[in-house]
């Protein structure tokens, strides 16, 4: 797989032809791994209009919003669908539990890096390992640690294609889609959170601030990435 001539060919085109073309080639290897955020919803609605039976998956680290569980059901509702949904070893976490308790991530950095590792590193690299094709909704504005990144990469990492299809997109493209489509979002958009994570690492972003200053906020900027798309 030649991922420079692939950039190449998607240079320009639209994020629903870049999904056709992967979902049509790789089938059941090719997946959308989703946080059910917006970008996220913005991919289901329109791989699931390219196939209804294509593979969706997303991970629940046993810590999210309420407001998490509600899109996850009106997206399954809307669509006629279940998402696949990847838990994380009950006994990985009772150890975490025991070794720096149930909020030690706020301690440091290797803490929180601990909880990420046990609650979406592992059930994430288990739901990738049948695959060839890793669908993100990343986009280069939503960090600093995302502006070089491609449409098309090979993720060492976990050995799968990487498919950034909104990564030149902007916020007010993703909503203009959503409300256009009418696609099921999480409330909690609505009351400024612009990304959601886990409930203990997610707040409000208050106006003029970076997007991604809502997540482990406690952190610098450089490190506010779980390992999921790490550089």
């Amino acid at each position: 797989m030649d991922v420079s001539s692939l950039n190449e060919k998607f240079q320009g085109v639209k994020a629903e032809e870049i999904l056709e073309y992967f979902i049509n080639n790789y089938k059941q290897e090719a997946a959308l791994s989703s946080s059910l955020g917006a970008e996220d919803q913005v991919l289901t609605d329109m791989i699931l209009k390219l196939d209804r039976n294509a593979n969706i998956f997303t991970l629940d680290t046993g810590r999210l919003n309420p407001e998490t569980y509600n899109v996850m059901d009106a997206t399954n509702l809307k669509y006629n669908v279940k998402l696949n949904v990847f838990f994380p070893k009950s006994v990985d976490v009772e150890k975490l539990y025991e070794t720096q308790g149930i909020n030690g991530h706020f301690e440091s950095i290797q803490n929180r890096k601990n909880c990420c590792g046990i609650r979406k590193m592992e059930p994430l690299k288990r739901a990738l390992k049948p695959l060839k094709v890793w669908i993100t909704g990343l986009r280069a504005a939503q960090s600093v640690t995302r502006t070089d990144m491609p449409v098309v990469e090979f993720d060492d990492n976990f050995n799968v294609i990487k498919v950034n299809p909104l990564i030149n997109w902007s916020e007010e493209d993703v909503w203009k889609y959503i409300k256009s489509n009418n696609v099921p979002y999480n409330k909690l958009h609505d009351e400024g959170f612009p990304s959601i994570g886990c409930a203990p690492c997610t707040r409000p972003v208050k106006a003029g601030e970076d997007i991604r200053s809502g997540r482990w906020w406690w952190e610098n900027p450089e490190h506010k990435e779980c390992g999921l798309h790490a550089k």
